[in-house]
């Protein structure tokens, strides 16, 4: 397991992506592959996959990528704004997501993500989100 996606996987234990059961295949700058194998817990009540399951793992691979991608002197991010556009489902198997960065500014980044049925090969989500990079204030100038 490579340096990032061993301390990724560390960092999420105890938190929404642990609770998922999130597992990351490869993060990098400007990149991040992971997936999860639908359980009871990615489910709605009436069955099918939960918008907010797909929805977390299409967040977490963008957010885990953008703190591998933030400029220098930033000290970290916040989502500013994210869609999903729900085209598929699946009700087992896995789940995978590829996240890429589409802009990478000094003060924002801008992220697509497509999450597909392993099984199928299908998309289930179209997903893109804009974190506004945070940096340590300047003081008075």
């Amino acid at each position: 397991m490579d340096h990032a996606v061993a301390l990724f996987h560390a960092k999420q234990a105890g938190h929404l992506p642990g609770y998922l059961g999130l597992e990351w295949l490869e993060i990098r700058h400007g990149f991040a592959r992971g997936r999860f194998e639908i359980g009871k817990q990615h489910l709605a009540p009436n069955g099918y996959l939960h918008a907010a399951a797909v929805v977390g793992l299409a967040d977490t691979a963008c957010g885990y990528a953008c703190v591998m991608s933030l400029p220098d002197g930033a000290t970290g991010f916040t989502t500013a704004e994210l869609k999903a556009n729900f085209i598929g489902t699946a009700l087992e198997g896995g789940v995978t997501c590829e996240a890429r960065l589409v802009h990478g500014g000094r003060t924002t980044q801008v992220w697509d993500a497509e999450v597909k049925s392993e099984a199928t090969g299908k998309t289930i989500a179209l997903f893109r989100c804009t974190q506004m990079v945070l940096n340590k204030p300047r003081g008075n100038q």
